[in-house]
């Protein structure tokens, strides 16, 4: 299936073996998922996508009582690949709690953004990617029932496309000013607690680290 801005390959609740193949080879993964809500345990996972440095992108629909991707988990949880993601700690919460998937080696945008643009508050993905690289994402998608029976509409399927497109290059412009600034130890600390976070957030704690 191909949207009306890029090709995309769409599958059903895993990679194809040559999917994974070409993916296992990538040195960057970008990664990004759709659910039904936001509420891990309660709101599944939909959507799976991923685009590699060279932007082959791929949509993966978790169907209902899907509970196992062998070649997603292989590929997330491959520590030579570094995936990228924006807001990690809700991703890597909804891909252990719904596909038993503990990602390695990650970097947060979201994470990278706030400590190395700290000349604003704006760090959702839509202000990143269009002061980083000038590009104007379309949200219009972004409230829909990825959970639906019936085939992705091509506005969705370009919506979530564009989630995962842009950011290997994202990645790359946020570590130049993070080395530059001198927190980009700092940035690799925090994303090591990433996971950590996602746990606490499938047991539903909260604040645990306040006074």
């Amino acid at each position: 299936m191909s949207s009306k801005n890029i090709n995309i390959d769409f599958l059903y609740n895993d990679l194809n073996e040559d999917l994974y193949k070409l993916y296992r080879n990538s040195s960057y993964l970008a990664i990004d998922t759709e659910a039904m809500g936001l509420i891990h345990g309660r709101d599944r996972l939909c959507l799976v996508q991923i685009c590699n440095e060279f932007k082959k992108t791929s949509c993966i629909k978790i169907e209902l009582n899907t509970n196992s991707s062998p070649h997603l988990k292989a590929l997330l949880e491959n520590e030579k690949i570094t995936k990228i993601f924006h807001y990690a700690r809700f991703d890597l919460a909804a891909l252990k709690c719904n596909l038993g998937i503990n990602t390695k080696n990650i970097f947060c945008t979201k994470i990278a953004s706030k400590l190395a643009r700290t000349y604003t508050n704006k760090h959702g993905l839509k202000d990143l990617i269009n002061e980083l690289l000038g590009i104007e994402l379309d949200k219009s998608a972004q409230s829909s029932d990825w959970g639906s029976n019936e085939d992705l509409t091509i506005n969705q399927l370009d919506y979530a496309a564009n989630d995962v497109r842009y950011l290997i290059e994202a990645m790359h412009k946020l570590k130049v000013i993070l080395q530059r600034e001198n927190r980009y130890e700092l940035a690799k600390k925090c994303f090591k607690t990433v996971s950590v976070h996602a746990d606490l957030d499938i047991l539903r704690f909260s604040n645990i680290f306040e006074h």
